[in-house]
């Protein structure tokens, strides 16, 4: 056993028993070099990343190349999801010496952790020579190695950053038309989603989309939004019969996944096919929402509710294992049912993916499409597929399951947050509400020190007082908790939230830059502080926090908060029209901008069910509050003998309105004509 062994990551564990003599990023590794003037070798991954399964055994399970990495290198393992910061800086290293990055990512640096080269995979012949090589480089012209780290710990410092802007410009729609009119050309109109493969669902990207389509009325864009959503939910990318999306597809088709299972990724479906549903009403979306919650809280929750990472993509050392089938195990399940659930899936005798004979679940046409086809009422088709759908999914049960990565991060527990809060706000199903106040207590009861700090990864064992947490796992949570208070008008989860921000504010922010740093003033100083802009598969941080600021200011009537959240887009703009998608969570702030906000404060008895009756109606830009009582300065002298709902925007509230209808009708007069 290495230094790994006492590790609680799993992906850590995973490499406990390796012949390299791991470290865990650390003190004790870092002296180490410093003090035998050894390379550092940084190896990152994550516990359900295939082809860091695939390095560890051809690579670091061999004593022959173990005994070249001990002997020239201090090795250190780390967990991308436990310090997203090391990641961070030596991806920036490998992409801007490559133009490209992934997992694993590996990273040779000096003694004092500066980068000379790097890379992702690395086949094991190729990794033996180049490890032999780059000893010797070291060894032989050492002023050539540190001219290197110069310049590339230079290219990472300025790496992702921006300027200070000064100058208030007015959004407009022409902005905003500019940004998608660019976006759109990469839009893929056979197969939704955007480019050819691999494909990932971006759920970001989708809400952002949904909302420029509602409030520009553009129907092109809709479609787009419509076709993404339908084909992502047909596809073998999504979990037919155990709910739940896979990371990608490998192919454009979104047939093929790469079938690793993310928290991050299924906390942002919920909230995308939630307001998805409200948008454009469709039982597909409702059945997704529904599927990947119980999917989520059946394999991916802890007895106290707090949410697991990930689900690997392999089991018994194969990829997708656990997920595929031939016909003839279909029809061993399912007997006479087996013909019509093969139609309905695609199944066929030789298969419909790369191993012979296997198939991946997916769907081509709608169950009314089918039915009629068939020659079978709807009704009558369903019935028949989900029994089928049951036994298959019992008959899986029993097969040996993908490892679970039982790490609980605060980041990806805030977004489930929002996403079980956003599900219920649609659906007004209360299992989902029980589900969200629960993971919220989670929450505050093991994420949050007596400091009021947070810690990113729960540990039952250690003091979470001294434990390390980034600008994610503040915006993510913050953004959760709001959420939860707007489907509950409880005044708790607000308070939090706002702490929470004043702790971001106080530890991440950097005024002379107008801009967060991702990682804490008082944190373990890197070779670069480095912000996080740009949106990727979980919103960036800072767009993040530029959002919840420009929420929190208008429900807290703070000034500052709403200053900062400008100062951040004021910033990022110039970015904005280049690549769309990079920065989809800023483009909704942006529409917010241009739209403005709508403050629905519901006040009275009856709050609740007005609420709820409001709720059955799209309105992106908005924020709701109220109760039966609350101390929010918007909510002040509004609260009278009946139930009453009031449209405000910049400061002025129109007359009250007393029922849902009439306040729809307000906010189509103030907003929309």
């Amino acid at each position: 056993m290495n230094r790994l062994a006492n590790s609680t990551s799993p992906y850590l564990l995973q490499h406990a028993n390796n012949p390299v003599n791991w470290y865990p990023w650390g003190k004790e590794a870092l002296d180490k070099a410093r003090a035998e003037n050894k390379l550092i070798l940084v190896s990152i991954g994550y516990s359900a990343c295939h082809w860091c399964h695939v390095m560890e055994h051809e690579s670091f399970e061999d004593e022959a190349v173990a005994a070249v990495m001990n002997e020239y290198f201090v090795c250190i393992k780390v967990d991308r999801e436990e310090r997203p910061d090391v990641d961070q800086i030596y991806m920036s290293a490998v992409q801007l010496m490559s133009g490209r990055g992934g997992w694993p990512l590996n990273c040779i640096c000096l003694p004092d952790q500066r980068p000379i080269y790097g890379g992702t995979y690395f086949r094991k012949n190729d990794w033996t020579s180049l490890l032999f090589n780059l000893a010797d480089f070291y060894k032989q012209k050492p002023e050539e190695a540190e001219d290197y780290a110069v310049r590339l710990t230079e290219g990472i410092q300025k790496y992702e950053s921006i300027e200070f802007v000064v100058a208030q410009a007015e959004h407009t729609k022409d902005d905003l038309q500019s940004i998608v009119n660019n976006w759109k050309r990469y839009f893929d109109k056979q197969e939704g989603g955007t480019g050819n493969a691999p494909k990932f669902p971006m759920p970001n990207n989708w809400l952002a989309l949904m909302r420029y389509a509602h409030l520009m009325k553009d129907e092109e864009i809709a479609q787009q939004v419509k076709l993404s959503l339908h084909k992502m939910a047909f596809g073998g990318i999504y979990d037919h019969v155990g709910g739940g999306f896979a990371r990608y597809s490998v192919d454009g088709r979104w047939h093929v996944p790469h079938f690793e299972k993310m928290l991050y990724d299924n906390a942002q479906l919920i909230g995308l096919y939630a307001e998805a549903y409200t948008w454009k009403p469709d039982e597909l979306y409702r059945q997704v929402v529904d599927e990947i919650i119980t999917f989520s809280t059946r394999e991916l929750m802890s007895p106290d509710y707090g949410f697991y990472s990930a689900l690997d993509a392999d089991s018994e050392g194969k990829e997708g294992k656990f997920y595929i089938f031939t016909k003839d195990e279909i029809e061993e399940i399912l007997g006479d049912e087996a013909g019509l659930f093969s139609i309905y899936y695609n199944i066929t005798e030789d298969g419909n993916w790369e191993e012979e004979e296997s198939n991946v679940l997916f769907r081509k046409d709608s169950d009314e499409e089918l039915a009629q086809k068939l020659g079978l009422p709807v009704d009558e088709l369903l019935a028949k597929i989900n029994a089928s759908k049951q036994k298959v999914f019992e008959a899986r049960s029993i097969r040996v399951r993908p490892g679970l990565d039982n790490k609980i991060l605060a980041s990806w527990n805030g977004l489930m947050l929002k996403g079980l809060s956003d599900a219920y706000r649609t659906f007004n199903k209360s299992a989902y509400l029980e589900l969200a106040l629960n993971n919220a207590g989670f929450i505050l009861n093991n994420l949050l020190g007596q400091n009021g700090r947070l810690s990113r990864v729960y540990s039952a064992t250690s003091s979470q007082d001294k434990s390390v947490a980034f600008l994610d796992d503040y915006a993510n949570i913050i953004d959760g908790l709001i959420a939860l208070y707007e489907v509950t008008f409880n005044e708790h989860w607000l308070q939090l939230a706002k702490s929470l921000t004043d702790t971001a504010i106080a530890h991440y922010y950097d005024e002379t830059k107008g801009i967060f740093f991702f990682t804490a003033d008082d944190d373990e100083q890197l070779i670069a502080r480095k912000s996080e802009i740009m949106d990727g598969v979980i919103p960036a941080s800072n767009s993040v926090m530029a959002r919840v600021l420009k929420k929190l200011g208008l429900l807290f009537d703070n000034e500052s908060y709403v200053e900062v959240s400008a100062q951040l887009l004021r910033n990022v703009m110039p970015q904005l029209a280049k690549y769309g998608s990079a920065y989809s969570n800023w483009v909704m702030l942006l529409v917010d901008e241009v739209f403005g906000i709508n403050e629905i404060a519901i006040t009275g008895t009856e709050a609740e069910a007005f609420r709820k009756e409001m709720e059955n109606n799209y309105i992106p830009n908005k924020i709701m509050l109220g109760g039966n009582t609350g101390s929010l300065p918007l909510l002040q002298d509004k609260f009278g003998a009946s139930t009453q709902i009031f449209i405000c925007k910049d400061k002025t509230c129109g007359l009250p309105a007393n029922n849902p209808a009439d306040a729809l009708n307000e906010v189509e007069a103030r907003f929309y004509n």
